[in-house]
């Protein structure tokens, strides 16, 4: 996938038609279109299974879509996680400059290969402690980890097995209620 433009500014993101997502990597600036259905199903339901970790006293703030700004890039992961002593409270801006504790990026087959290389290589710059990768065509889950600045495979989950997985293995996911 090409950059639609090169020296862009958050302007030109901003005037990226709704139905696109916008991000930006260095001042490039990408357009992809809205997720497919089956990628939504995915994200939500795997949101609705961490809602225990976001209701009042879980700790977390668990959001859909959040826009992330670390310096030159803009970064919508599908979903992100900040423990709630690192933001206490939500910014009144419409993004978030500090970086999330966990972010879980859905792949498809249009934005796979920024989700693992741009996007990977700028959420470890910003010091993400996890990401999940969730593959719903392959019905998998990889679970990555921050270590002195490189990403480490922690596990990989394939079907409809019950997993627990950093930083929320206080519970037992079952990854079959993402895929139906």
């Amino acid at each position: 996938m090409k950059p639609m433009k090169k020296d862009a500014t958050y302007a030109d993101l901003c005037e990226v038609p709704e139905h696109f997502v916008a991000e930006m990597f260095d001042g490039e600036l990408y357009a992809t279109p809205r997720p497919a259905p089956l990628h939504t199903q995915v994200s939500s339901a795997l949101g609705m299974e961490l809602a225990v970790f976001h209701r009042s006293g879980g700790g977390w703030r668990i959001l859909d879509e959040p826009e992330l700004h670390f310096g030159n890039d803009v970064l919508v992961p599908d979903i992100a996680g900040w423990r709630r002593e690192r933001l206490p409270v939500l910014p009144v801006e419409a993004y978030f400059a500090i970086a999330p504790d966990w972010v879980c990026e859905v792949l498809s087959p249009s934005t796979e290969r920024i989700d693992r290389g741009k996007k990977l290589q700028r959420y470890a710059r910003a010091r993400v402690a996890h990401v999940w990768l969730l593959d719903p065509m392959r019905q998998s889950l990889e679970v990555l980890t921050l270590d002195d600045g490189q990403w480490k495979l922690l596990a990989r989950h394939e079907g409809g097995v019950a997993v627990r997985a950093a930083p929320f293995d206080a519970i037992e996911l079952e990854l079959a209620a993402l895929w139906t």
